[in-house]
Formats: structure tokens, sequence, C-alpha cells
């Protein structure tokens, strides 16, 4: 079932009586699917962190921990812990993570409208907290025309139990890790791209992000031997112009005005 579909199922009709509590329930609640993708994702992230390749660098139970908690930010914790084993140097980790990560600032600037009128206290946790999951959910019950006036506590309970989840697959991982022997070896890590494909295909509505996605796609493939996984950087920057090209090539469709949320 779609992701909004079922959130509206969630959501009754009257909806402007919806307490904060109410709020924060149905985040959880509509996030428990992903959330569920996302375990195995986390764990295998927690094993293969501490667990290199022979000849390989990898990271302590301290470090990955601390990634977990301080960045967040599952992909860009594959590629980092990756191109760290490999002894990459910092300068590329860094440029790397950021263009991985670029997809948030278009995250956020379709949730800002909805959000602009929420104070500092607000923007910079669930900022923090903003990951491709809790978009997925969060987009879907901004888009409902409805007279809720705590929509953000539905993105701060999709958000809390998307980052207590991780928590703890990370720790899980990481004790595995250190328990099994030759887990890198097992392949566990293609996991990431499937969730990726099970976030991204539902989000797909219109032709510019089918060619977005399309191009990008067949530029990943393209340019997969680059060193330093560079091919990602290209497959990003490539299916964004070609999603701008089609953006552009397409009539502006009108999109309804959000409503505003009043307190917190």
């Amino acid at each position: 079932m779609e992701i909004g579909s079922r959130i509206r199922e969630d959501i009754p009709a009257v909806s402007s009586t919806l307490s904060r509590r109410d709020e924060f329930l149905a985040g959880m609640k509509a996030t428990i699917p992903l959330v569920i993708g996302a375990i195995p994702f986390g764990i295998i992230f927690g094993m293969t962190a501490v667990a290199a390749a022979p000849g390989e660098e990898s990271l302590s139970p301290a470090a990955t921990m601390g990634m977990s908690l301080f960045v967040f930010a599952g992909s860009a914790q594959f590629i980092a812990s990756g191109l760290v084993a490999k002894g990459v140097g910092t300068l590329i980790i860094i440029l790397t993570t950021f263009v991985v990560n670029l997809r948030h600032a278009l995250y956020s600037a379709s949730l800002a409208p909805y959000m602009n009128h929420l104070p500092q206290k607000w923007l910079l946790p669930l900022g923090f907290w903003l990951t491709d999951e809790s978009y997925a959910v969060v987009i879907s019950r901004y888009s409902l025309d409805d007279r809720s006036r705590y929509k953000h506590w539905f993105y701060f309970g999709s958000a809390v139990l998307m980052y207590i989840n991780w928590q703890l697959c990370t720790f899980i991982g990481v004790v595995a890790g250190q328990t099994i022997k030759n887990a890198q070896e097992w392949g566990l890590d293609f996991a990431m791209s499937v969730t990726f494909i099970g976030i991204v295909v539902p989000l797909i509505r219109t032709r510019p992000m089918l060619v977005a996605a399309v191009v990008a796609g067949i530029a990943a493939l393209l340019f997969h031997d680059m060193p330093n996984n560079l091919g990602l950087i290209v497959a990003s920057l490539v299916g964004i112009a070609a999603g701008y090209l089609a953006e552009t090539a397409t009539p502006a469709e009108t999109a309804p005005e959000p409503m505003k949320e009043h307190g917190a």
C-alpha cells in the first residue's frame, strides 16, 4: 500500500482535534514498516565497519557508534567507512559524503513551506534527524489537507523511532562484527541498495523524478569503476541535471498551498 494512503487511513477525517501525542504516535506507527526495512541495514553497517577485509582498516567500535550517534546518515556512513577501509584521504571522504547527502537539501526545500513557522528549537533537531525514511512518511502527512496544528509532532515521532532503531541496530552489528569471523565477505552491504530502491520507487510520481532516477542509475553503472567511489558523485550530478532539464521542459503544476500549523 502506498505510504500516503496508509497514513490517510490512520488519521481521522476531522483531525483538527489531534493532540501532540496523537500525531507523535501516528508518526511512529507510519514509520514502523520502514524501520523494519532499516533493521538489517543498521546491523550490516555495524558489522562491516568493525570487520574490515585483510589489508584494510576498520573503525573501532567507539568510532562506529559515534558515527551513528552524530552523523546518522546510513548511506554516508556506509560510504565513509568503506573509504576509510581503503585508506582514502579525508578530503575525498568529506566530498563524497557531502555529495551523497545533497538529496537532503532537496528534502528540506520541499518541507520548508510547511515548517518555516517553527522556531529553531524544532528546526535544528528535526533537521538533524531528517532521513529518507522519515521524509517519505512526513511529506505524505504534510500533503494531507487537514487542519491539524501539530504535524511537526508527527515528524518528531517518526524521527525518534528511526534514531533509536539505528543506534540499537548499529550496536547489534558492532557486537556481531566482533564475534562472527569473515563477516565482511558475506556481501551484506547489498542490503543498502535494496533498502534505497524500496524507499525511492514509491516517491517517483512525476516525469522529472523518473528521468532523474533512470539517468542517475545508468550513470552509476557506467561510472562504477571510477576510483574512490567518484562515480557516485558523477551519477548524482548527472541525475540532478537530467531532472532539472526534464522539470523545465514540463509544464508547471500548481501545488496546493500548505496549511499552517500553530503552537509547539
